[in-house]
């Protein structure tokens, strides 16, 4: 099994990777490329979104897709993030965990108002609750489950997953009460692999990924091999993209029914309330696994601004990965600033705002660590190894060499041992061993903020997470200061401090 995400250590790049607007496809096919005009949008107020985006998340967007009557008609990444990197995807998993909940109900393999516990007999407490014995598989889809509070950190407390769940009270009747629980997610993957011995991984294969093209996908499993469901499943920008237009054309695929438009309607349709607040797009209302929107629209969402926005009246969807911690900020720029821009009718041709555009979409980067290349304290601390004092991050020993450009960086922990390169104003790739982490692949930059004082970034540019390392030197001693951004760690860890031998 995969070990979860467990920032050890991470952060920003820079770079590029865009691909344009103005390649051109099939149009009878979903995976053709239109300029924004042609499908009635502008050029220049794509840019203006974009540019929108950048500030107000500095730093924090990794990618962005618009599609238009099916036709994508502008995408970006944000280097070291690419078009072909599958990108950890968090809780937008669950919208494809319905999806193949909703397949294999249209195949008759299951149906929403059968009873969970009935699936796991070995599971199931010797004398269950009224409130678990109610509980329907369409609880879990619209997160009304009845518990109090989510689930998943209860039931990852031992092997078995499934008994985890089954053994935490329900405190209310099933289907009267909203709580977002990533736990009830993952009964609905374990239901389905129990029903049709397959991952929901592998059943989506044949049914899903194959027909829409979708190649570099991966999904977290539990101990016992059961795609965890709720969060966990990996992807690249434009595949997140294609299951939402699979959705705006109400199942249908290059003239196949892929999935009923009976269950897209459901999905995706208002099924349980979760507020009442007119601004917050978390409060207006919850569908199976998929999230109502102001504006008519609807999405799925992960953490960190993972997003797959349809909005079905506009014939548009929206595809957004990021490392944000203001969500609704992001969205409150696809709603000020490209909902607007949605025309019925084409454009007049702008061939000068295309060419602002994707100079611009070429051009994205993370931003590197600003300071000097070089300092005074460079060649003090150059070739020392300092022995870190008990730390809970297992490091041992870190090493600096200063002398070489890129600079290089190596670590030893109680297990590991490994090297970084760190590149100034532009990142350097390295893959990290560390175990814990669901992507040892990292992006690394670095600078000398003052004469004292390095920070390294590390971007894992398969996730949204990113860490700072700040190094202060002064005499023969080490203090090391640490910074997470879209973690669900700490954001600052305990300090660590070192000396020379």
């Amino acid at each position: 099994m995969k070990r979860f995400l467990s920032i050890l250590i991470l952060v920003p790049l820079m770079g590029l990777v865009a691909c344009t607007s103005a390649r051109k496809g099939d149009i009878t096919d979903n995976s053709g490329y239109s300029t924004p005009e042609e499908e009635g949008i502008s050029s220049k107020a794509i840019l203006e979104f974009v540019e929108a985006l950048e500030a107000s998340q500095p730093d924090a967007i990794h990618s962005v897709m618009v599609r238009r009557h099916g036709k994508i008609v502008a995408e970006g990444w944000w280097s070291p993030y690419n078009p072909d990197t599958p990108h950890l995807l968090w809780s937008l998993s669950k919208s494809f965990t319905s999806t193949a909940i909703g397949m294999a109900q249209d195949e008759g393999l299951i149906n929403i108002n059968d009873q969970v516990i009935a699936f796991f007999p070995d599971d199931t407490p010797e004398e269950p609750t009224e409130n678990l014995k109610a509980m329907r598989i369409r609880d879990l889809l619209k997160m009304n489950s009845g518990h109090q509070w989510g689930t998943s950190g209860g039931m990852m407390q031992g092997e078995n997953w499934v008994k985890g769940f089954l053994a935490q009270e329900v405190q209310h009747k099933p289907g009267t009460h909203f709580v977002y629980n990533s736990g009830a997610t993952y009964m609905l993957s374990a239901i389905l692999q129990k029903v049709t011995g397959m991952t929901v991984l592998d059943f989506l294969t044949p049914r899903l990924f194959d027909p829409l093209g979708i190649e570099k996908h991966t999904w977290e499993s539990d101990p016992n091999g059961i795609n965890v469901g709720g969060w966990g499943l990996s992807m690249t920008t434009e595949d997140i993209s294609k299951l939402g237009q699979l959705y705006l054309q109400k199942g249908s695929w290059e003239g196949k029914q892929l999935l009923s438009q009976v269950w897209v309607e459901e999905a995706t349709g208002y099924q349980t309330s979760n507020g009442s607040s007119p601004e917050s797009d978390w409060e207006q209302g919850y569908g199976y696994q998929f999230w109502q929107c102001r504006h008519d629209a609807y999405r799925g969402d992960g953490a960190f601004g993972q997003f797959c926005i349809v909005m079905p009246e506009r014939d548009a969807v929206i595809a957004i990965t990021s490392g944000s911690d203001d969500m609704q900020g992001i969205l409150n720029v696809v709603w000020d600033h490209l909902l607007p821009a949605l025309e019925e009718a084409p454009l007049p041709p702008d061939e000068e705002g295309v060419k602002q555009m994707d100079q611009k979409l070429k051009s994205l980067a993370m931003g590197t660590v600003k300071g000097d290349q070089s300092s005074p304290m460079a060649s003090e601390v150059s070739g020392k190894t300092f022995t870190m004092e008990a730390n809970d991050r297992s490091i041992k020993t870190i090493s600096f060499n200063f002398d070489t450009s890129p600079v290089q960086i190596k670590i030893t922990t109680h297990k590991d041992e490994y090297s970084l390169t760190v590149g100034y104003h532009e990142s350097e790739l390295s893959e990290l061993p560390t175990p814990p982490l669901v992507s040892d692949k990292v992006a690394v930059s670095g600078a000398w903020e003052d004469t004292n004082t390095y920070t390294a970034r590390f971007i894992y540019y398969e996730t949204p997470q990113s860490t700072s390392f700040t190094f202060k030197f002064k005499e023969n001693k080490l203090i090391w200061d640490t910074e997470n951004k879209a973690s669900f760690g700490p954001k600052n860890p305990v300090q660590m401090t070192g000396i020379a031998q």
